[in-house]
């Protein structure tokens, strides 16, 4: 059973978005996510600065068993990436709510935040998926 926490928002494709409340938010990849895809072992970072479009692919993460492209799910400029996850991308495992985030991004429209998934929804389609 995947921990689905209220506080976020969910996109489709296994991200999940916390909005920090100034503007902008964190992004890394859910529970659900990290057990699918097994022990992590490599994550792609973009760049700082890079102005992401809403569902643009921004990076890959790679387990044991399988590689996934990572998508945006909000649109804005990335400001911060976790590069704690170059030498440890096993943290994603370990902690995909805390420490195991990916990146910081400006939101281009908060609104956008509205369109994602509350966690209600995205247990509904996890439980669909299975």
């Amino acid at each position: 059973m995947s921990t689905i926490p209220a506080n976020l928002r969910y996109a489709e494709t296994h991200e999940w978005v916390l909005d920090n409340g100034d503007g902008t938010v964190t992004i890394g990849i859910t529970d659900h996510a990290q057990q699918a895809l097994g022990d992590v072992v490599f994550v792609e970072l973009p760049d700082v600065g890079t102005q992401l479009g809403h569902k643009q692919e921004f990076g890959v993460i790679e387990s044991v068993k399988a590689a996934s492209d990572l998508y945006a799910p909000v649109a804005g400029e990335i400001l911060e990436v976790n590069e704690a996850l170059e030498d440890s991308p096993e943290t994603v495992n370990e902690s995909p709510y805390e420490d195991g985030w990916i990146m910081k991004v400006q939101l281009e429209d908060h609104s956008a935040l509205d369109a994602l998934l509350d966690a209600d929804a995205y247990q509904a389609a996890t439980d669909a998926d299975d």
